[in-house]
């Protein structure tokens, strides 16, 4: 029995874990997920959806019960235990100009957030970003795929996942992240490995260590197969 140096993986959640489309878990790579955690792994959602959604996903599905939600704006490690990076203020404003420069901006239903804006995926986040330039309003502007976001300047995914690593001293070289679109390449910086799937983009794909050909949740146990010499216990 070797003796095995405890991984950090650092999943997505829609487009990685799920099945393509729809939203559902794709429970084969949620259980391959749980034995990495009863392996003694640490495995942690990084998602733009609310980080209690997030949570939940950990508490039913048996993985570490931290989630970095809303793209790096609100951590969760209990119930009642959030820590907010970003401020709503500030993103609401920023919607106001969207909404009153360009036609059809939505906000997409989504579970309640603290530090966010979600908007349906409904205009050009280009001329978006070049109005708020224009009117000196400095937030991150993002697409997850599955919608886009406004956050608080500075805060990504990579921001919130660092606090993460602080907290629980956790060191860049044990941290393996995994996921699909834009928004996952800012965790990809502080990753040591750092995993697109076969469904990211090729710039998501550039900017990843590794790539797999399935997608999503299939991708998900490509990925982990690769991995697993290197985190075989036997």
């Amino acid at each position: 029995m070797n003796f095995v140096k405890k991984k950090t993986f650092a999943v997505d959640i829609d487009g990685t874990i799920t099945e393509n489309g729809g939203g559902r878990i794709h429970l084969d790579a949620l259980d391959a997920l749980r034995r990495l955690t009863n392996m003694g792994h640490n495995v942690i959602f990084v998602t733009g959806r609310s980080s209690i959604e997030g949570y939940l996903l950990s508490v039913f599905g048996g993985t570490t019960k931290i989630t970095v939600g809303e793209n790096g704006g609100c951590l969760t490690f209990d119930s009642n235990d959030h820590v907010l990076l970003g401020n709503i203020e500030e993103c609401k404003t920023a919607l106001k100009v969207i909404e009153n420069n360009i036609e059809n901006v939505k906000e997409k239903p989504v579970f309640p957030r603290m530090t966010e804006v979600v908007l349906e995926r409904t205009f050009d986040l280009d001329v978006a970003k070049k109005i708020l330039s224009e009117n000196n309003i400095e937030v991150e502007l993002s697409d997850s795929q599955y919608a886009f976001h406004i956050n608080s300047p500075d805060v990504d995914k990579g921001t919130g996942f660092s606090k993460i690593m602080e907290k629980y001293s956790i060191l860049r070289n044990e941290v393996i992240a995994i996921g699909d679109s834009a928004t996952d390449i800012p965790l990809f910086k502080i990753a040591k490995t750092s995993i697109a799937l076969g469904n990211a983009s090729d710039l998501v794909k550039s900017e990843a260590t590794m790539t797999v050909n399935a997608n999503a949740g299939d991708g998900v146990i490509e990925a982990l197969d690769k991995l697993a010499p290197k985190l075989s216990e036997i």
